[in-house]
C-alpha cells in the first residue's frame, strides 16, 4: 500500500488525478494517498463478490467520482 500511496504522490504532481481501493483503512489512513476508496472486502477481492456486475460497478462509479475532489487527502467508505 505504501509503494501505491507514493506512486499516487508522483503521478498527481505531474497533474493527473489518482484513486485507489483499499481493504486496510487503517494502514491506508496512515499513508494518505490523495484518494482511496475503502471496501469492506477480504483482500484480493477489492470488487467484492465475483459475478456480481451490479456490485462491481457501483464500486467503480464511487471511485471514479473521487477524482473529481480537490480537496485531498481524502478516504470515503464505499456506500453499498
Amino acid at each position: 500500500m505504501q509503494t501505491v500511496g507514493l506512486a499516487q504522490a508522483t503521478i498527481e504532481e505531474r497533474g493527473i488525478p489518482t484513486a485507489s481501493i483499499t481493504m486496510l483503512a487503517g494502514i491506508t489512513s496512515k499513508i494518505r494517498p490523495p484518494r482511496a476508496l475503502s471496501v469492506p472486502y477480504r483482500l484480493g477481492f477489492p470488487l467484492g463478490e465475483a459475478d456480481n456486475p451490479g456490485l462491481q460497478t457501483k464500486i467503480l462509479r464511487q471511485l471514479l467520482a473521487l477524482l473529481e475532489r480537490d480537496d485531498v487527502p481524502v478516504r470515503e467508505d464505499f456506500r453499498a
